[in-house]
Order: C-alpha cells, then structure tokens, then sequence
C-alpha cells in the first residue's frame, strides 16, 4: 500500500509542460474576460445594445418628413407573420474594439418582433439636400439609415443580383447594411395601386399608410419572403430580399407591401398595429389630398404635375 502511494504522488510525463500549460489557459481566459472577448460576454453586449428600446418619431401632420425615425412593418400574409425590417447581426458582426458597435457589411431580416428597438429603427435621410423637417414625396430618392451609435449609421443597400451576391435561400437580390450612402442605397416610394401611381406623383408620402419601398438602381421592390425562414439569434425570422412579386394581373403582391410606422402619441406601440383593426380597406387608404401639392418643402421636381 504504502508502495502505491508513493507511485500515485510521483510526478510523471511531462508534468511540467502541463501545469504550463494549464496556467497559460487559465491566463488567456482571465484576460479575455477583463476585456470582455468571451463569446458570452459579446452575446449580452450585443443583445443589451441592439435591443435597446428606440422611440420613433410622432407624426403631427400625417407625413413623413426626412429626419424622421421609423419602423418598415410588413403586416403579414398567408404564410408569415406581421415582421419588421431588422438588422441581423451577431457576435461576428462586432468591431473588434466591441464597444465601438456593428461593422459592414450586416446582414437584414424581416423579424417579427414589432417593438421599435436599435435593430428595428431606421432614419429617414435626404440625398438631394432636402432639409430635415421637410415633407418626403411620392418617386423622391431617399435613404434608410440605422441610428448612430452602437449600429453606426449604416446604410440600407441593394445592387444587381449575382451568382456572388444574392440571398441565401431564395437566391434573389441581397439587401444588407453598408457604410457608404452611394447611389446603390437610394430607395423611392410608389403608391401600392398602379393604377393610382401616376396620381400620387410628388405629392407628400402620408405616413402608417401601405406604400412600395423601390430601389432606384435596379428598380425592384423591397419584399419580405415567408417561404424562406432565417434562424437568427432573435429566434425565427423570414427572409429579405429586392425583388417585386407581380400577380396575374401585375399588381404588386403583399410581400411589397409596406408601413412607414410611427408611434402612437395616446399609447405604447405602433399606430398602425395599435389602431389595425380600424385601418380602411386597401382601396381607401387615406391619401394627402391633391391640394397638399402646394406643401413640396425643398423638392419640386412635380410640383405643376398635379392640378
């Protein structure tokens, strides 16, 4: 007995490589926690900052106005939910200083979370000069941007689909975050009816009305797809993608269609969900009336189209 006892305390092997390497280990492990590099650490903090509740902008007028913060809200189909344009990112997304925020490009979805957070919230910007404060038109260019901070302001952008570059489910034209505002992250609104679109040219975009998301390059509508599912990090989300869905008899489908979502000044959430049940059909959608020309703000480029 004693004899094995002696064995079981003899140091044996490379015993001292070992314990080298143990405290190595346990040292690179200490010092990614101080700076805050473990995979769990970078999961809370991109969860704590990228969730973070936003407030959006409180239309008083009815418009949207460049400047302003919304929410683009799909209100849903027969094979999806009611889903929001949302950023996509993950641990991989982080700067390398993780504190600085999300780097480009990033990935988008259409998530079904319908809280306005930093991943649901997107800028109105101006590309022509338009001021902020000033009244967005019908077929006016314009950009979507992420808030500053933590999501850096990064662009929504789109660019002719390629055998490189395209969706990874439906292989359909990508739609992803970049830091450069060029001409391929220039989008328009159209009016959802075509046979009203004419109309409604240069006139003022109301707001928490359905509308047409069109990129300006390539002229294909942001569309949301429910047969294609993402698995994200916030749960099950649906594929985004620019391409326009055409029925028989080429009108836009659903999947076009969207909501510039603002909040409800009398409660929590979003007008158009806290008030979906009182929203007009499709066909009487309240529209600015044509004498709502008069008000163009900085861009006159149909200010005489509409008489």
């Amino acid at each position: 007995n004693m004899a094995m006892l002696r064995t079981r305390r003899t140091k044996i092997g490379n015993w001292y490589e070992d314990s080298c390497l143990e405290e190595d280990v346990l040292k690179e492990y200490l010092e990614k926690k101080e700076r805050g590099e473990l995979a769990v650490q970078k999961v809370a903090l991109l969860k704590e900052h990228i969730l973070k509740p936003v407030s959006l902008s409180v239309s008083t007028d009815g418009g949207v106005h460049f400047g302003d913060t919304v929410m683009l809200v799909n209100l849903g189909g027969p094979s999806r939910e009611c889903s929001a344009v949302s950023m996509n990112a993950d641990v991989s997304s982080l700067t390398r200083e993780a504190f600085l925020g999300i780097s480009a490009p990033c990935e988008v979805s259409a998530g079904r979370d319908m809280q306005p957070r930093a991943r649901t919230s997107f800028t109105i910007t101006s590309v022509d000069g338009s001021s902020d404060g000033s009244r967005l038109h019908y077929e006016q260019s314009f950009a979507l941007k992420t808030l500053c901070g933590f999501t850096r302001g990064l662009f929504l952008t789109s660019d002719i689909c390629s055998f490189q570059k395209c969706t990874k489910k439906s292989r359909l034209q990508e739609v992803s975050l970049e830091t450069d505002g060029s001409f391929l992250s220039w989008w328009r609104v159209v009016h959802f009816d075509p046979q009203e679109r004419l109309e409604h040219e240069g006139l003022p975009v109301p707001v928490n009305a359905k509308v047409l998301i069109v990129h300006c390059k390539t002229n294909h509508a942001l569309a949301v797809l429910g047969d294609h599912s993402l698995w994200t990090m916030y749960g099950k989300e649906y594929e985004l993608a620019a391409h326009t869905f055409l029925d028989s008899h080429k009108v836009e489908e659903e999947k076009n269609h969207w909501w510039m979502c603002t909040s409800d000044p009398g409660e929590e959430g979003l007008v158009i969900l806290n008030h979906k049940h009182e929203r007009p059909a499709p066909s009487d959608d309240p529209q600015p009336a044509p004498s709502q020309e008069l008000d163009t703000g900085s861009w006159t480029g149909h200010s005489s189209k509409i008489v």
